[in-house]
């Protein structure tokens, strides 16, 4: 890999392909960073119409203008990077990227609620964790909240809330728009986002198994044919609004936690500039 190439910006490694990170992406892009979003196997990505976790195969994605570019290579991911208009979207590992360079600011956005999360701040000079499972000073540098009640919230001390197992309202309706996953097994589906679907009806298979939709309404999330499901993980989303569901684009969940992301490393930033500016001569 070239290890001298530079990027004439600040680069910005974002963890995740799902909706969130990819609206992360987004706004840390028009903040003017270099941006690349590191896939991640678990959690499966569902929401996929509001994320660029599908440029992974072959597909075209943009968002908000904003194109995603599938980088395997060094010199795939530096060309995406130089685009002022694109992120690069990669299978590749925080380890192998950060042989590419040291990115300025590093963005946790899996989303794992209930998975041990390692300490980030070694790897960039700003780390920022995203949802359950991070504390300031010991996993990341700054955290947000992504709990319905405190989305968006910026924690410069302290822990984030934990997972509580129930999923935010969505036209009145919680945990019961979802499926998930009884054991391991290959999932297939001939359904795509957008799809209309009703109580009973086949969505796909897990291993086997049929399963079937919970209710009426709109295909907002599905796991990817032909990917390999985890016992416990989301199978599917289904959007019970009728003529309001929405299936596309950033929606504003995500946007208000992308705007507290830049919100936050602007200031960790400031705050490591001002140290700098004050330490004693010899020490900077």
């Amino acid at each position: 890999m070239n290890h001298s190439r530079r990027i004439a910006r600040p680069t910005a490694l974002i963890l995740g392909t799902n909706e969130i990170a990819s609206a992360v992406a987004v706004s840390m892009r028009r903040a003017g960073y270099a941006c690349v979003l590191s896939h991640d196997r678990f959690p499966p990505v569902i929401r996929r119409g509001m994320a660029y976790h599908d440029t992974l195969f072959g597909e075209r994605i943009a968002l908000a203008g904003v194109e995603g570019r599938r980088a395997e290579s060094s010199a795939e991911i530096f060309a995406a990077l130089d685009d002022p208009e694109a992120v690069a979207v990669t299978p590749l590992t925080v380890s192998d990227l950060i042989a590419l360079r040291l990115p300025d600011a590093l963005i946790d956005a899996r989303m794992q609620k209930y998975s041990v999360t390692p300490d980030w701040r070694h790897i960039a000079r700003v780390t920022v964790g995203l949802g359950p499972n991070f504390a300031v000073g010991i996993n990341c540098d700054i955290a947000i909240e992504t709990r319905p009640d405190h989305v968006g919230r910026i924690l410069q001390r302290g822990e984030t809330e934990p997972g509580d197992h129930s999923p935010r309202e969505l036209g009145g309706v919680g945990a019961e728009r979802f499926v998930y996953a009884d054991f391991d097994a290959p999932w297939h589906t001939a359904l795509d986002i957008g799809a209309r679907v009703f109580r009973g009806m086949v969505i796909g298979r897990l291993g086997g198994t049929p399963v079937t939709a919970p209710r009426d309404g709109v295909l907002r999330g599905v796991v990817r044919d032909g990917l390999s499901a985890f016992a416990g993980a989301k199978l599917l989303e289904i959007d019970p609004r009728g003529r309001a569901a929405a299936w596309k684009g950033i929606d504003e969940r995500g946007q208000r936690i992308a705007r507290a992301v830049v919100e936050a490393v602007r200031l960790k930033q400031a705050e490591r500039e001002a140290r700098f500016v004050t330490a004693p001569l010899g020490m900077q």
